[in-house]
This record gives C-alpha cells, structure tokens and sequence, in this order.
C-alpha cells in the first residue's frame, strides 16, 4: 500500500485549473455588467421627446458632460477582449494536459494488439526508435521516452506483471496530492518576493482600500447625504418649527455638500470674486445679510444666489457659474428628500415627548414644494403653464379673456382641439406639436382612498384609539387622454350615475364605453373580519370605560351635509359600493357604514370560529408578502421621465402621500415616497385615531416631486366611535383606581380637532 504525498505542481499545468476556474469566475459577470451597450431607444419613445431649443441644448450638454466616454469604452472592451482570449489560451492548455496525463497504455504507444509477442514488440520497437530517438532528425524526445517506458513495460515480466494489475510498470505508487501553485514559489531564492507581495496586498492594498470605502461610507446617509449636512438641517428645521419657503431654500443653500471643505468637486474660482457680487445686486431679497452659521459663509451666499437665478431663469457666465448651477441644481432633489426626512423624524419626536416643539405640516410641505420649483426652474407663484416649452411671460396675456380663464395645465388639456389651437395661434405648427407633446406626457394621477381597521372585529367600525389603515390607490395616466373630453366634474357625475345604476363604464373619446378599472375588495379584509384579536381591542375599551367623560361622545348620525359651495369636496369623499365575497354590497367610504353594524357578518362570524387560527396562519403570511413586495418596490426609482429643460439632468417623477389634519395642522403618517408610479401603485399609511369620539375631517395629500400644480388633495370624514365596553367574564382586564386616576390626570385633550369644537369656535 503506497503512501500519502503532497507536492507543488512542477510543470505548472495543475496551476492551470486554477487560474482557469478564477479568471472564468470574473470575467463572465464582468463581461455582462461592464460590456458597452449601444441603448436603442424606442422610436415611438423618441417622437414623443420635446424638441424645443432648451431640451436640445440640455441634450448635448449631457453629452459633452462625459468627454472620455469612448475612450473608457475603449478600454474596457479591450480588457475583456485580452481576458477571454487569456481564457480560452488557458482551456487549450488544460485540453493539452487531459491528454498527456491520460492513462498508459503500452500496447497503444508500440502500436500493437494486446497479447502480442516478444518478437512483434521487439520489431515495432526497433522501427518507431528510428524515426523517434533524439539523435535523428524526426525525433521527439518525449515520444522515445513513451516509447521507451511502453518496450520496458511489456518485456520485463515484473513491470508487466505490475501494469496488469495496478494500471502503472512501476507497481502501486503513492497516493499524491497536488497544490494548484507553481514550485517556484516555495523555492528559497524567490521566497522575499513571495513575500514582499502577498505583505504588498494582504497588509497594504487590502486594508487601505477597506479603511477608504469605511471612511467614506461612514460621511453619508442613506440618501447619500453628508452627515454634517443632516445634523445642520435638523438643527434649523428645530429652531424654525413653521418655516417658510424661503427659509427652507436657504437651508437648502447651506448644505455642506456645496462647500469645498466638505466637497471636493466644488471649483472656487478667481472670477467669483466679481461674478458673484455682481449676480447679489440683480437679486432682491435674498438675505445675504443675514449673521448665522452656517448660513452667512460665502459658499452659502453663493449657492443661495445661484439658486435664486436658476428659479428666475436668469442667464449666467456660462464657463463659471452656469457651470456651478448644473452642479447644485442637480445635487438639489436628493437633499430635499433627506430635508424631508428630518422634518418627519423631528415630528415624531415630537409626538413621543422628546422635544417641546412641534414643527407644522407648513414646514413639511414647504420642503417639498422645493423639488417642484428646483426641477422646472420656476417659483411657485407663478404660473404652471410656464412649464410647458415656448410658453414665456409675455404669453401668458393669451390664456387669459372674457370666456375662458385658463391657469392650469388640466385645463389647457380639457379644451377642444380646434379651441387649444386658437388658444396658442402665437406658435407655429412644430412649436405646436412639441408643446402638445410635452402636455400629453403629462401625468394625471387617479387618487382613490379607503380607510379600515384591519386588525379589528368590524373593519368599517372606527373606534377611539384603534389603528386606522388607509389603502391608497394610485393610477397614473396621460393627460392626451383628455384632450376634447368633458371636464373632469362631468366625468365624475357621469362616474356617479353609472355607479347609482350598478354599471362600471365610462364615456371614451370616440363615443364608446370601455371598461373602468375598479379596486375590488380583496379576499384577506373578509378573513380579516373573521379573525378575533380581541385582546388589544378589549384593553382600549375597559381604558375608555374606565375614564371619565371629559367631552360628550359624537353622535352616531352623519354630519350635515356642506352647503352647496362645497359640493365638490363632498363628491371626493363618496366612495364607489363594492361586492364582497358573498356578493352583498357594501359602501366602503360611506358614514352610514361607520356608524353601523351588520347583523350578518355578526352571524357569519359566530359561525366561524373553528377557522381562526388558519385565518391568523394566512394573515401573518399574507402581511409577510405584502411588506417583502413594498419593500422591493421601493427600491425601484425608475417610473417616467419628466420634461424639465432647467435641470441638468435626466429626472424620473416621484411622489409623496401623507395624511395630516388641516385644523390642528398635524401630520399623521409619515411622508410614503412614492418612486415606482408606473401604471398603478398601491399604498397603505397607517396611524392612530383620536382618543375621543367624534366626527373628524383629515386630509390625504398627494404632491409631486417633479411638477407644479400637479398636487391633490382628498378629505376624509373618520366617525370615531367610543369603543365597546369589556365583558364582565374577563376581569383581567378591569382597570385599578390607581390606572383610572393617572388616566384622568394626563392627556385630555386630544391632538385632533371635531368638526363640533369648530363649529362652537
């Protein structure tokens, strides 16, 4: 029995696998992602592009912003070109070395049958080593020492004896392990410059690159935001809890991100010495003069002038600070969205007890109203149609007379064909086309919302405290779909109607119906009133048993009906009737159902009381993959591109939906950022109703990112109802004097406002 041997490969075709194996590890993934790919746009993408001088213009600067792109292109291909070839030279030479380390087989090298005899081996042998000894001019070393090996192999009787039985003339051998390393890397002479480059690598390539990635990561926040940058904006929005819009702006200016102390992109230049006063003196109000930190430092100054310009559409030097502007402009949405988030996060607070001041829903929405103005290049006071190409102040005189009154860019798209045209008869036909163009891809969003409690007995049924969920629908469409249509208030009293006659259709461009798309209650909300979590449902109800009645409750009836002025308000708050699952109608939004109690349902849940725990089972399941699917959701940021021919850069449209209470000017939930609205999206914003009974009126909002005058809001009447009182076979639940008595002395009043408490007001 032969013994165990490890060896280094001293022929360096073992290495071969190795390297092998590890190039085709990173060349077939580097060659799939880092591949240069010509994009193809889609013809019918590419008509619908505006071809107004600014779109032009922002086109070719993008361009022009990558100069060495073919260059790196170049390369690029060149080292993945150099890497398959290097792999395929790699595969030939591990072909070459299956074949020689094949098995031996001496009868196949002398050419012979196997049980030839003595005489038939001698003579073959004779006649192959004269065409295969060395010293002859056809000779092959390597092939006479087979030759060699196979003669010794057949005539010697041991070593014939040995081939027969253990496959080798040389008996049993040792059982070899091989390492997949070159031997003259184990060799003394070249054992410092083994040395020296695995120390170069391991202790100084490695960690230098771990320690850079760490150092830089650990400067930014999940928004790619520098962290001095968040600490300032939480500073400020904390000292200015109702912020106006030019208060944020200057917040916005001040980030540290335009600092070359923080950035080391930004480029200081001799010429802002003279360009940026100069810019100071053509802007009112900007507020240079102001003496805080960081807001009074040049580069703040600067960007905040260079801010002010781009909303105002000014020109500047177009090598200095035009150069400045793509920069900051472009940096602008993504600190936004972080301004946002601190807002949000310091409301929160401030519901827990953390800080004593609350910033307003003012505050919040005037950060977000930045975004808008900062894509577009326009303030908020002026007119959306100025988004839309070759429409300037001096034509906006047109939009304006004794029948029509246009201000908004729905309107300009519910005007007859022939009446939009007489309407801008200042532009030419290919002006014409590209504003209808740029209209027409304009987004209109359908803002449907239902509100329940899913984790309660009574889905319809609010009660005070209770966790309120409101699923809001989005459909996004083109405004081209309104083009000669009726007017959106037709539309809805059509939508009513036709709901009032059970039907589901709408009235299309060419007279026909088509069908409409309706958010039918699924399956789960039905299982979800068959399961009973009465445990948390009974702790809120003995607590508001317990409590004494500081207010009367509201009563169960709806409230009156708004006077006629605001019949349009009210048409937004009707919900369609849906079907269940039994086919039985139920008004989703409705008060009446709020304030009302199926008796079947009562009875069809008696009934199923064996199933609850496969309903909880499902549940859990079913919220899993609801929260997986948000959560991979979110991560897209690709939904449709926006018309912005003052931003440097290409923009995809993002939303952001709240729900907050005008009256007291609370925020509820916390801003959803909306960053997938391709076609549909669904969303559900959760949060905790008000502590007393009554009738409140909430607000659902729904802003973009992208768009002025593209904001909606609907109103919510949530009938709060006092909750149920605790059965006396559970006293577990019975609440002490001591709780009664520390109920009584905190929290009194609640942080919404009736609609009673106004009207006594």
């Amino acid at each position: 029995m032969g013994g165990q041997k490890f060896e280094y490969d001293e022929s360096g075709s073992t290495f071969f696998y190795f390297v092998l194996s590890f190039l085709a590890l990173i060349l077939v993934p580097a060659t799939f992602y880092y591949w240069p790919k010509k994009r193809k746009e889609d013809p019918a993408k590419l008509a619908e592009r505006c071809q107004c001088p600014n779109c032009v213009s922002k086109q070719l600067i993008i361009e022009q912003s990558q100069p060495y792109k073919s260059v790196k292109n170049f390369f690029v291909k060149l080292a993945i070109v150099s890497g398959w070839v290097l792999l395929g030279f790699l595969a030939y030479k591990v072909s070459q070395f299956d074949y020689e380390m094949s098995n031996f087989d001496p009868y196949e090298i002398l050419g012979l049958p196997p049980g030839a005899t003595q005489a038939e081996i001698k003579k073959s042998y004779r006649k192959q080593s004269l065409v295969l000894h060395p010293d002859k001019e056809t000779g092959d070393e390597k092939a006479f020492m087979r030759l060699t090996k196979a003669y010794q192999a057949l005539t010697d009787d041991e070593a014939r004896r040995n081939w027969e039985k253990y496959g080798n003339p040389d008996g049993p051998g040792a059982m070899s392990f091989g390492i997949a390393l070159p031997s003259w890397i184990v060799e003394k002479e070249n054992s410092v410059w083994v040395l020296g480059l695995y120390a170069l690598v391991f202790m100084v390539a490695l960690p230098t690159a771990v320690g850079t990635w760490w150092y830089r990561s650990i400067r930014f926040s999940g928004e790619q935001v520098l962290l001095d940058t968040t600490q300032m904006y939480f500073y400020f929005c904390h000292k200015t809890p109702s912020m106006p819009l030019k208060r944020a702006l200057m917040i916005l200016a001040a980030s540290c991100e335009f600092d070359k102390r923080h950035n080391s992109e930004i480029i200081e230049r001799i010429t802002d010495n003279e360009e940026v006063p100069s810019l100071l003196r053509e802007l009112p109000n900007l507020g240079e003069k102001n003496k805080e930190q960081p807001l009074c430092r040049p580069y703040s100054i600067k960007a905040r002038a260079i801010l002010h310009a781009h909303l105002s559409r000014m020109r500047l030097p177009p090598t200095t600070l035009e150069v400045d502007r793509r920069y900051i402009v472009s940096r602008c949405p993504d600190l936004i969205v972080e301004l946002v988030n601190c807002v949000n996060q310091l409301i929160a607070l401030a519901y827990a007890r953390r800080i004593p001041r609350l910033p307003t829903i003012e505050t919040i929405e005037n950060c977000m109203k930045l975004s808008p103005m900062i894509v577009q290049g326009l303030w908020e006071y002026k007119s959306p149609l100025l988004q839309l190409p070759y429409i300037t102040e001096d034509h906006l005189k047109y939009f304006t007379n004794r029948k029509k009154h246009i201000k908004s860019l729905l309107q300009l798209a519910q005007l007859p064909g022939e009446e939009r045209r007489q309407l801008l008869r200042f532009l030419n036909d290919k002006q014409y086309d590209d504003l209808i163009k740029v209209l027409g891809n304009t987004p209109y969003i359908h803002f449907q919302v239902n509100t329940e409690v899913i984790d309660d007995e009574n889905s319809t049924v609010v009660t005070a405290g209770a966790i309120v969920t409101v699923t809001v629908f989005l459909r996004r469409t083109n405004m081209k779909e309104l083009f000669g249509d009726t007017t959106i208030k037709e539309k809805e009293n059509i939508k009513e109607e036709e709901e009032g006659a059970g039907e589901n259709a709408e009235k299309g461009e060419n007279g026909k119906t088509e069908k409409k798309e309706t958010f039918k209650r699924p399956v789960w909300m039905k299982q979800a009133k068959k399961q009973a979590p009465k445990k948390a449902k009974k702790a809120v109800a003995s607590k508001q048993q317990a409590k004494p009645q500081a207010q009367p409750a509201a009563p169960a009836t709806p409230a009156a009906p708004a006077p006629p002025a605001d019949e349009k308000s009210q048409k937004k708050i009707k919900e369609p009737k849906k079907k269940d699952d039994d086919g039985e109608d139920s008004d989703v939004g409705s008060s009446d159902e709020l304030g009302s109690h199926s008796s079947s349902e009562d009875e069809s849940r008696d009934k199923s009381t064996g199933g609850d725990e496969d309903d909880d089972d499902q549940w859990e399941k079913f919220q899993k993959r609801l929260q997986k699917r948000e959560r991979l959701e979110g991560r897209s940021k690709s939904s449709h591109p926006v018309h912005c021919p003052y931003f440097p850069q290409e923009k995809q449209e993002y939303w952001w939906c709240y729900i907050c209470d005008r009256k007291s000017h609370t925020l509820l939930t916390a801003p959803a950022h909306v960053t997938a609205l391709v076609d549909t999206h669904e969303l559900q914003l959760r949060f905790t109703a008000p502590r007393w009974p009554g009738l409140y009126t909430l607000a659902c909002c729904l802003r973009s990112d992208s768009y002025i005058g593209m904001d909606q809001q609907q109103d919510m009447k949530l009938d709060v109802k006092e909750a149920a009182a605790v059965p006396a076979e559970h006293p577990q639940w019975d609440l002490s004097d001591s709780d009664t008595d520390n109920n009584d002395q905190g929290g009194n009043e609640s942080e919404f406002t009736t609609d009673d408490e106004v009207e006594e007001d």
